[in-house]
């Protein structure tokens, strides 16, 4: 599947790409305003079997409000001359849009020159579709958060956390209801929707979670009082609970790690404690790692997976996905440290030793083999492209090879 994917700068952008990374099926070309002049969209476009429409422009400097409207309305008309002049022997593509329920009849902002601007692109897009016989499905999200949020920019789950990491308490204002959808739930509702090929408009509505801001603030500080200082799992009882938590992890990252679990010592020894989790339980395993072996070289969308090495010495390298910034520790056992893994870094860890490294593993859920969440990605050998379908009934797994071998 040939994908370009516009807004690939953005907040859902990047998230987007960051999905599309591990399907070894996709090829995908990112495109951000700069590269949006006429002639490099209709190239772009020209052999491509679905357009990611997520640029768009949702803030803009006091008193040029009407650019909420035009430039939305813009960035759709300059997709449509794209799609016009890139016209082939092959099917249009399927067109794809990331809308807003503020383009919603009734919504309190359908009014406002960005819920006006917003409606009107889908229109736009709409009507392209209609003369093309393609398929335009507009999805209407809600409020979005997540990792890698900007803060004052792209959510207020972004801004609280940041806030709360940095210890101030977050204040409310204007307290309501509202819903709110985590950014990798919004990428899975794009995905599904790109292989609609029926021709004719669809426009689909995303639920979010109903929730008072005020309760999201609250619930924050709850997780951070929990984790900060001891290390201690709050309870996640539900998916959103868990896109929330990892919110706070991603803005604690990397200055807050490693976590410093006290050990308890006595006549008899020392006990350090992996892991407590309040309310919940997951899956926890010992591996033993050979010198100059290294294990990992993936990453997770969702899961949690915490490292504690028991004996030896080893480095964890992460790499956050789309970049080339790699954070190392050293760790070992003779100093307890733990490690909690960051959604959307891939990560590894290697046996920098001479004796063999014993590392604690947990994850917050049980391994599911139809939907593992763990997906191959060298943390050393970038760019990120996906792991190509193998026979791997006669090849050793990637964390069992040797680093040179990998390498």
């Amino acid at each position: 599947m040939r994908y370009v994917l516009t807004g690939a700068a953005g907040f859902l952008g990047y998230h987007a790409r960051a999905r599309l990374a591990v399907d070894p099926e996709a090829s995908v070309t990112a495109l951000t305003r700069a590269d949006t002049t006429p002639g490099a969209l209709a190239g772009a476009v020209r052999d491509c079997d679905v357009v990611l429409h997520l640029a768009g422009i949702n803030r803009v400097r006091d008193g040029a409000e009407s650019e909420l409207h035009d430039g939305n309305v813009a960035l759709a008309e300059q997709l449509v001359e794209a799609l016009d002049a890139a016209q082939t022997h092959r099917a249009p593509p399927t067109v794809i849009y990331a809308g807003s329920t503020q383009a919603d009849a009734g919504h309190a902002g359908a009014d406002s020159p960005y819920g006006r601007g917003k409606r009107e692109a889908g229109a736009v897009l709409g009507a392209w579709g209609e003369r093309a016989g393609a398929s335009v499905v507009e999805l209407r999200f809600p409020g979005l958060f997540g990792e890698h949020g900007r803060p004052d920019y792209n959510s207020f789950v972004a801004t609280f956390a940041d806030r709360i990491v940095h210890g101030r308490r977050p204040v409310v204002s204007g307290d309501r209801s509202l819903p709110l959808l985590p950014v990798g739930a919004a990428v899975a509702h794009l995905l599904a929707a790109a292989g609609d090929r029926h021709p004719g408009q669809r426009t689909q509505h995303p639920q979010g979670t109903w929730v008072l801001i005020s309760e999201i603030a609250e619930q924050l500080c709850q997780m951070h009082d929990t984790y900060a200082v001891t290390g201690d799992i709050p309870a996640l009882t539900s998916a959103f609970d868990i896109a929330l938590f990892n919110t706070l992890r991603a803005a604690m990252w990397p200055q807050a790690y490693p976590l410093r679990p006290q050990p308890r010592v006595d006549e008899r020894g020392t006990l350090v404690e992996t892991v407590r989790v309040h309310g919940g339980g997951g899956q926890a395993f010992v591996s033993t790692t050979n010198p100059g072996y290294r294990r990992g070289d993936h990453v997770h969308f969702t899961k949690i997976e915490r490292f504690q090495v028991l004996s030896g010495r080893g480095l964890i390298r992460l790499r956050k996905m789309l970049t080339d910034q790699i954070i190392e520790f050293a760790v070992t056992g003779d100093e307890p440290a733990v490690i909690d893994m960051p959604t959307l870094w891939t990560h590894s860890i290697e046996n920098v030793g001479t004796e063999p490294l014993v590392t604690a593993f947990w994850a917050n859920e049980l391994f599911d083999p139809q939907r593992p969440d763990t997906y191959p990605l060298a943390v050393l050998d970038g760019p990120d492209r996906p792991t190509p379908h193998r026979d791997r009934t006669t090849e050793r797994p990637a964390d069992e090879r040797p680093c040179q071998e990998q390498r």
